[in-house]
């Protein structure tokens, strides 16, 4: 498989129909994303990028056009075979953290392997390893409550990590976040894509889209702008080339 092959979008549009009027989210949208990338979508509210992370991340489907991950075809895919993918290639992390309030860390993290052939120590295990990637293995049984904003992101980042995905998708992770914390989450978001996972994150804020390799830019339902990033935050705070491919 070509590297640029890892997720293909091919003339994708999205049509949604309230009441009589039809409104077009996305109008032909073609792009590569290689593997091991890290990819920033900007765009105003309304400009087709929540409905394109959607489709990335199988939780709709083109009205028409091609969505292929890792050569599989997954916009002929129907509902079960999308959550498989879901469930074994896909991480997320969401701007409103969504962890279950009455369970602690490690039990947040583990969630994803529930429905798995994993077994009951070897959820923990991973789940364990996950919670000390972001730095949180001395959290792992307290509650949401007892943890501040950033650090239950990074629970949740540990969540998208448990099953070991080859794609994170990040909407807004930063947006309940003070600069600070945003900062630390973003950070952990650049040392995960330096070990070659690929990550993609919507956001309107050009300071957190800084941190990605190349940046997207939508605006009424069209790529306006596609840039790569030759400088940007390295996990230690300092400013780092984008290595040649």
């Amino acid at each position: 498989m070509a590297l640029l092959d890892f997720i293909l979008i091919d003339h994708v549009t999205k049509v949604y129909r309230l009441g009589g009027v039809e409104v077009h989210a996305l109008r032909g949208v073609s792009l590569t994303i290689a593997r091991g990338d890290f990819v920033a979508v900007m765009g105003a509210s309304g400009s087709g990028k929540s409905t394109f992370m959607n489709i990335l991340g199988c939780l709709d489907r083109p009205s028409s056009g091609r969505y292929a991950l890792e050569g599989v075809d997954v916009s002929t895919l129907n509902a079960d075979q999308r959550a498989e993918i879901r469930r074994s290639k896909l991480g997320f992390v969401f701007q409103n953290f969504n962890l279950l309030s009455r369970t602690t860390a490690l039990e947040n993290v583990e969630l994803p392997l529930v429905y798995s052939a994993v077994s009951l120590e070897e959820q923990h295990l991973r789940a364990l390893a996950a919670l000390k990637a972001v730095g949180l293995e001395d959290r792992a049984y307290h509650l949401p409550s007892q943890l501040s904003g950033g650090q239950q992101q990074r629970v949740a980042i540990a969540r998208a990590l448990v099953n070991t995905p080859a794609l994170v998708l990040a909407d807004e992770p930063t947006g309940n976040l003070d600069s600070t914390a945003g900062r630390e989450v973003m950070e952990i978001f650049a040392g995960l894509n330096c070990q070659g996972i690929t990550v993609v994150v919507v956001t309107h804020e050009s300071d957190i889209a800084a941190f990605a390799r190349r940046r997207i830019t939508f605006r009424d339902g069209l790529i306006v702008a596609d840039e790569e990033v030759t400088s940007f935050p390295s996990p230690r705070g300092e400013r780092a080339s984008t290595p040649s491919r």
